[in-house]
């Protein structure tokens, strides 16, 4: 169960963090339009921000780790999302008026409006492996399967988001949405807590 539970959080978080880069070229869209010039900036935004995750995700796995610890993390997720309700459409606005290039306007907006909330996520599979590994001997597998899981949670994300919830909701109802089910996951976390002991 414990395992279990760990594999649906992280496949909720690859499914979030896709998910909300393909709501970031429909919030860009407005302003800057579809080009290929968004688009490179929406995608070198959330391949940074994901690095960076990865990396801090990595160094805070080594401070005694918990499910309570990664519950957290989605919590904190969860209320960084919650601001591009808000701010997303002014901040987009004092962008379009002041910067004339729409590369460097997108690349600006992309930035500020989602590189925390995707850094935040990119913490929560290296954080992960280190709640499942056990031993040296199955550490290579066990951090395939959660990537394998992450991975397979972001397909899902960009074709949901793409095929279904853009035709079904606004983009803000569908951030709201994400927020809500990343705080559900941190919730569920905590919950879980005496999961491994009773294992």
């Amino acid at each position: 169960m414990y395992a279990a539970l760990v594999f649906m959080l992280v496949f909720t978080g690859g499914f979030a963090v896709m998910s909300i880069e393909v709501l970031a070229g429909r919030v860009l869209a407005p302003y800057f339009g579809g080009s290929i010039y968004v688009w490179g900036s929406v995608i070198t935004i959330f391949m940074l921000a994901l690095s960076i995750g990865y990396l801090l995700g990595g160094r805070l796995s080594l401070r005694a780790p918990s499910l309570g610890r990664f519950g957290a993390i989605f919590l904190v997720c969860a209320a960084s999302v919650v601001p591009l309700l808000f701010a997303a459409e002014p901040f987009m606005e004092w962008v379009f008026v002041r910067v004339d290039d729409p590369r460097y306007g997108s690349l600006l907006a992309s930035t500020a409006l989602f590189f925390v909330p995707t850094l935040l996520m990119g913490i929560i599979s290296p954080y992960a492996v280190r709640l499942l590994v056990q031993d040296a001997h199955t550490s290579g597998q066990t951090a395939g399967f959660l990537y394998f899981v992450s991975t397979a949670g972001s397909a899902l994300g960009v074709l949901v988001t793409s095929f279904y919830f853009v035709l079904w909701w606004e983009v803000s109802q569908i951030l709201l949405g994400l927020a809500l089910a990343l705080a559900a996951c941190g919730a569920a976390a905590f919950g879980g807590r005496g999961l491994r002991s009773a294992a």
